[in-house]
């Protein structure tokens, strides 16, 4: 069974390039990684978040990019790809 499940993908995929896509394929990949960890992981921060949904829109604690117009446009092959 796959991390991130395929509807999920899309929604990751669109985090990564707005957060890090002037990061280039690596810094995609790693904003993708804190995010796969923070929906996986038991710590006080995150014991509620449990999807990519609520990762991504999590406040406070979430990301900055969510806000910005940049998030909202639909993800490239090459994003989903990454994700």
């Amino acid at each position: 069974m796959p991390v991130i499940a395929y509807t999920e993908e899309k929604l990751l995929a669109r985090l990564m390039r707005s957060e890090a896509g002037g990061e280039g394929p690596l810094g995609m990949l790693m904003v993708g990684n804190v995010g796969v960890n923070r929906t996986r992981a038991d710590c006080l921060d995150f014991n509620q978040i449990r999807n990519l949904q609520d990762m991504v829109f999590q406040s406070p604690g979430g990301f900055e990019a969510t806000q910005k117009g940049y998030f909202c446009q639909r993800a490239r092959q090459v994003d989903i790809d990454l994700a």
